[in-house]
């Protein structure tokens, strides 16, 4: 039987850790037990088994499920779309647009499992222009390739082109850039767990030293 694992992933331990908890408790309970997997994703694991992760960030399901041998990967969404256990919160037709992350492009399941939760959610969603496999990068990609203030200038950019004020992201590093351009992000675990998207550390400066701190620890 394939060992399975539940990782959150770095950025969602940085920015909520209580929300990793929540949902790894939710996963134990209507799936059975499973470890919490904290290796990031840059990193071999270095596996002997056969590991399905449950898998938050993009980049780790981009990563683990291309990079690694003895790993396969599921994104949460993808569970909790087709779920009949989660308490899904009810947001009464509330509009918003979407940005759809770098790691995903290829990854038509992961578009159409965020957007039924997005309808189980009760949110009247409207496509920007470039959207799921012709989505474009927020911005953030460009970090160490360009000057920050040119890549902030990428991030206004990217978000200019949302049609609504309020956007639906699922990076957490999205978060940071949809803040930086001007609107609303909507983080999806925030969504789906009843709480406000709080950008917390988000010039690109800052929160790539906490990422890469962090990283290197895991």
């Amino acid at each position: 039987m394939m060992n399975k694992v539940f990782a959150p992933g770095c950025a969602l331990m940085l920015y909520k850790p209580e929300s990793a908890d929540v949902l790894h408790e939710i996963l134990k309970e209507h799936m059975g037990p499973m470890e919490r997997f904290m290796v990031c994703c840059h990193h071999d694991p270095q596996l002997t088994l056969e590991t399905g992760i449950i898998n938050i960030c993009p980049g780790c399901d981009k990563r683990f499920g291309r990079d690694y041998p003895m790993t396969t990967t599921i994104s949460l969404w993808e569970i909790l779309a087709e779920s009949d256990f989660f308490q899904f919160p009810d947001y009464h037709g509330a509009p918003m647009t979407i940005l759809d992350a770098c790691p995903t492009r290829d990854q038509e399941k992961v578009h159409l499992a965020i957007r039924k939760l997005l309808a189980r959610m009760n949110i009247t969603l409207t496509e920007p222009k470039n959207t799921g496999k012709k989505g474009t990068c927020c911005g953030d990609s460009f970090y160490g390739l360009i000057p920050v203030e040119k890549v902030k200038e990428q991030m206004v950019k990217r978000t200019c082109e949302m049609p609504l004020e309020d956007v639906v992201v699922y990076c957490v590093s999205c978060i940071k850039s949809i803040h930086i351009g001007g609107k609303k992000p909507r983080y999806l675990i925030d969504l789906l767990l009843g709480e406000e998207t709080d950008p917390k550390t988000f010039e690109p400066h800052a929160w790539h030293k906490e990422l890469e701190d962090y990283m290197a620890r895991h």
